[in-house]
């Protein structure tokens, strides 16, 4: 095999297209072994296929490619996966506009992102990919869909949602971006439809407890996700309609049954199905519906925010408080919503502020009933939400509040108008969307045997290929007859399929198990292949999907895990969410057109380029800028790397430490360090603690620091060079230096490594030789300098070698003169040892 010839000038295009050419031939991409050996399951979130990769699109990878390849040549088994998550209204729109059905555009996107996956030397097993929007995928995503089914948990219900007018279907609240659809920019509206849900609030206490497992995941993701399911521990109080010929019960949640004595006004959210009931007046009516229709335009995510103007309207009814049997007007108010609690609320001004600013714009009646002092005030100025003392409450005055919310919901259970309850914010997961680029749900409806699920052996239900996709606010599907019409698997008779399709991150929800056996044509997953890979050792993906996706994929592996299919309750055991790419201050976006795609860079500069500066330009968890000078100058040490490896390369040849009768796996001569000269042991060290540093900050996602690492090497090996002759340089030093540093920059710069290794005349891929290892001896002589402290103050310092055990530095403690005089006779009753920092002694 020919090496690069012009050994002077880094080129990149000659190299890259050699070693690609290379490694799919000799498949050294594919880091799968044995499974004698311990595995390690490495995961990026597969894309969207919406063209060619984007910077962020080669952050993550590149991230992920790095950990895989270090993990591979520390001895591990690795499965590094690659998929297309393919279905989606997307690319149902691009389709729309552009005339080319999403199937075609779809796959023509999967070989443009493959190309450039290849191109920048990713280690995937691209014969092993998965598509979402192929039948042998979404046949098991219906067959998920089936399982929740037979265990009651999908169902069919109706319930406000999300929806665009332009796109007509429902969307997530995180497609909605300031009240409008992410996609296509349109004014997003409020509505009622019947939709299929899973039940997810079934797992709202096992997703909090289970975060206790993830001890490789970011306090701040597990802080989002808490939040997102929203705990709270209250009590259900009922109201009842003061209505003789009506016998209306409407319940509420309330994390301040303390406050129950301070309601003077009742909310229902606009969507509540009582509303329609129970407004009689024709004049209210009217003046209600058109209320409720300016309450539609608004978002959930707008309504729920403490900014948001707060209007509502009085239906005319009223209801009774039960503890005090006042009479409480109902209102409806956009702050409250049907999702939340039970769609309905006990106000109470005094004491909640977005209650107290509508009381105040609509000239309602404050109470106040929890006193921080125990005195009444005056007037409320200001809504006071702490803990204090139960005031104008009957019986229950004097009160503490702690106190009172027991009491009042032991009063609740006494007199059966209430109990204690837990209560969530998290809903059920609306999976139903009205499009046609996504699974069909697999569902029959007969007119006489009711809702009938596809029986397992008829799936998949394929998508058709030839629909008008154009959106009409009910999905494509239902105007293919064809597809519409079939027998029902129970008595034969005829009936109708369900027109719906799925949401796509159900296929995002399990995809990761798809992974551990890709070609199996029997089941979803082999037990026994994912039993051996699950659950994933690393998941690397953005914090935005912190919320939706992860809490779904958790949520079906417990799903799974209950039906006795997996041994595992949580998919991911670590996850790290990389940061954003910007440019110009604002994130990267095909639709706003500030975009620099990563082929621009790769086919100028080289991917090695592309990858190096990726994971140098700052913490991979950090928002970065892009600077085309930035990468420019990653180009340059590039070239120069290039041109010193050459260099020694050029004279351990010439001056016969790389003979033709030296082989380089012959074990060279030992490094003894005493016998090196000045210059050659800070060589030495630099070399050594440089391995230690690289990979301990890769295995941190310090990819930026382990770079200056590399770079600081790459600056003594130089010096080295410039300063001493060439016929007196220490040849099996040099050796030692040059290799290790191809094998350390081999991860994040593989071409460029590969083509030195050849030219170091090595036989076997660099990509296949164990990680290299770092002699303690070397970098033990790191000095620390430790405290020590005695009763908190200061008494002595020593420096002692970095990881000094704690039994030699409390040795030295007792043996100071100093420490000594402070202690004598007095007894040490506490020791603290700070590792390299700190010794620290209570004496009395």
């Amino acid at each position: 095999m020919p090496g690069i010839k012009n050994i002077e000038n880094y080129d990149h295009k000659a190299i890259e297209k050699k070693w690609n050419i290379e490694w799919e031939k000799n498949k050294i991409n594919d880091l799968k072994t044995v499974k004698e050996k311990q595995k390690f399951y490495c995961l990026e979130m597969f894309p969207y296929p919406s063209g060619e990769p984007h910077m962020g699109h080669a952050r993550n990878y590149t991230i992920g490619d790095v950990i895989a390849r270090l993990q591979s040549r520390k001895g591990y088994n690795v499965l590094h996966p690659m998929g297309y998550d393919a279905f989606g209204l997307p690319a149902e729109n691009a389709a729309i506009k552009s005339g080319m059905h999403p199937r075609e555009s779809t796959f023509k996107n999967i070989d443009r992102m493959r190309t450039a996956f290849k191109r920048m030397g990713m280690t995937y097993n691209f014969n092993d990919e998965i598509v979402t929007c192929e039948p042998d995928y979404y046949k098991w995503t219906q067959w998920l869909f089936l399982l929740l089914y037979k265990m009651d948990l999908a169902e069919k219900k109706s319930g406000p949602v999300n929806w665009c007018n332009s796109c007509q279907t429902v969307l997530a609240n995180e497609q909605v971006i300031s009240g409008r659809c992410e996609r296509c920019n349109t004014e997003v509206v409020r509505k009622n439809l019947t939709q299929w849900y899973f039940k997810i609030t079934k797992y709202a206490q096992s997703l909090l407890d289970d975060m206790e497992l993830l001890k490789g995941w970011p306090e701040r993701v597990l802080t989002i996700q808490k939040n997102w399911i929203g705990r709270s521990e209250g009590a259900r109080i009922n109201f009842k309609l003061t209505d003789d010929n009506e016998k209306i019960e409407i319940p509420v949640f309330t994390t301040r049954p303390d406050t129950v004595f301070g309601v003077t006004f009742f909310i229902l959210a606009p969507e509540h199905p009582l509303v329609d009931k129970i407004v009689t007046d024709p004049k209210i009516k009217e003046e209600i519906k058109k209320l409720k229709n300016k309450i539609s335009k608004q978002t959930e995510i707008e309504r729920g925010s403490a900014e948001v103007e707060k209007i509502g309207g009085f239906t005319g009814r009223y209801v009774i408080n039960p503890l005090n049997k006042e009479k409480v007007p109902v209102w409806i108010a956009n702050y409250v919503l049907s999702e939340y609690g039970t769609g309905a609320i006990m106000a109470v001004p005094a004491h909640d502020e977005r209650d107290f600013e509508f009381a105040q714009k609509y000239k309602i009646k404050i109470r106040e009933v929890i006193s921080a002092s125990g005195k009444i005030s005056d007037e409320v100025q200001v809504a006071y939400t702490g803990e204090g003392i139960m005031v104008n409450s009957g019986s229950f005055n004097s009160l503490k509040s702690t106190e009172g919310k027991k009491a009042v919901i032991d009063f609740l259970v006494k007199n059966n108008i209430g109990n204690a309850e837990i209560n969530y914010k998290l809903k059920d997961w609306l999976i139903s969307r009205q499009r046609y680029w996504g699974a069909p749900i697999p569902v029959i409806y007969c007119k006489k045997c009711g809702t009938v699920p596809v029986p397992e052996k008829d799936l998949p239900v394929i998508l058709p290929y030839n629909v008008d996709f154009k959106p009409t606010g009910l999905s494509p599907l239902a105007y293919i007859d064809e597809f519409v019409n079939t027998a029902c698997p129970e008595c034969g008779g005829k009936a109708v399929r369900e027109t719906d399709t799925m949401d796509t991150f159900v296929c995002s929800s399990w995809y990761f198990l798809r992974y551990c056996s890709p070609h199996d044509d029997i089941e979803p997953f082999n037990k026994d292949d994912v039993r051996y890979w699950m659950p994933v050792d690393q998941y690397i993906g953005g914090i935005e999907h912190a919320t939706m996706h992860l809490i779904y994929s958790r949520f079906i592996t417990k799903v799974l895990h209950d039906a006795n299919l997996i041994d595992f309750r949580e998919p991911f055991t670590r996850y790290y969410p990389h940061g954003v790419v910007t440019l110009g201050g604002q994130k990267m976006s095909k639709s706003k057109g500030n975009i620099v795609n990563p082929s621009e860079i790769y086919n100028k500069y080289g991917s090695d380029t592309l990858r190096l500066y990726i994971l140098f330009v700052g913490p991979a968890d950090s928002i970065v800028d892009w600077s085309d000078s930035g990468v420019e100058g990653s180009y340059r040490f590039l070239s120069r790397f290039w041109r010193l490896i050459n260099q020694n390369i050029s004279n351990l040849k010439n001056y016969g430490h790389m003979s033709l009768d030296k082989k380089p796996e012959d074990p060279r001569p030992e490094i003894i360090m005493s016998d090196l000269s000045t210059l050659e042991k800070d060589y030495y060290k630099k070399l050594h603690k440089t391995v230690k540093k690289v990979t301990e900050d890769i295995f941190r996602f310090n990819f930026n620091t382990a770079i200056s690492a590399i770079m600081e090497l790459v600056n003594i090996m130089y010096k080295y060079n410039d300063e001493v002759k060439p016929q007196d340089l220490n040849y099996n030093l040099i050796y030692e230096a040059t290799e290790k540093a191809i094998l350390l920059i081999s991860p994040i710069a593989p071409f460029i490594s590969e083509e030195l290794w050849f030219k170091f005349a090595r036989k076997f891929s660099v990509h296949k030789v164990l990680w290299p290892d770092f002699s303690r001896e070397a970098v033990m002589d790191e000095m620390a300098t430790v405290v020590f402290q005695i009763n908190g103050k200061i008494r002595d310092k020593m420096q002692f070698p970095v990881g000094t055990p704690e039994k030699e530095i409390e040795n030295f403690a007792f043996s100071s003169e100093k420490i000594k005089n402070y202690i004598k006779d007095r007894k040490v009753i506490k020791k603290i040892y700070v590792r390299d920092k700190l010794f620290s002694m209570v004496v009395c």
